[in-house]
């Protein structure tokens, strides 16, 4: 075998062993990040499904303990200063004096980075005021979080809540 074939082989046997890592990398995330995915995608909607039924309770199973909630300025850092922010919502508030109140979230987006990750999405919050009336929409807005996985479990580490356009300052999913 000459130097050129030589050379050519090597070549051919490298291509050939980097293919399948090239592969998988084209196939997008792994398992563990899909499921993980899956996993904070129930969180969200679980945590959205209880508003309108006493979340404030509930909040506890959701972010971590040093977890953060901003609502525009002002920040509730730790669970007993994000239950202190939803009980403190007016009891004449259309969210607690309506008949009922659903949130609708759509467009999310979550990234998973290991034992960290972002999600993003969007919500409309609709109030039926009384039964049998046609739900009216609230209003709407964007969701930005950081969650983490503290053992094994994936949390709240922080959840910002805007307008119905932009995103926090620094923003990276």
């Amino acid at each position: 075998m000459n130097r050129r074939s030589l050379a050519v082989s090597l070549g051919l046997g490298a291509a050939l062993a980097l293919a399948p890592a090239a592969q998988l990398a084209a196939q997008g995330p792994s398992a563990q990040a899909l499921a993980d995915r899956a996993v904070i995608e129930d969180l969200l909607t679980r945590y959205y499904n209880n508003f309108g039924g006493g979340v404030e309770s509930k909040v506890g199973e959701f972010y971590a303990e040093d977890g953060e909630m901003i609502l525009g300025p002002t920040h509730y850092k730790g669970i007993e200063a994000i239950k202190g922010a939803y009980a403190a919502v007016p009891a004449s508030a259309p969210q607690r004096s309506a008949y009922a109140l659903n949130i609708l979230i759509n467009n999310m987006l979550v990234t998973v980075h290991g034992a960290t990750a972002t999600a993003r999405l969007v919500f409309t919050e609709t109030i039926t005021e009384k039964q049998g009336e046609a739900p009216k929409i609230l209003t709407q807005g964007r969701e930005f979080d950081h969650l983490v996985k503290r053992k094994g479990r994936w949390l709240i580490a922080s959840r910002q809540i805007m307008g119905a356009k932009g995103e926090p300052e620094g923003w990276q999913d």
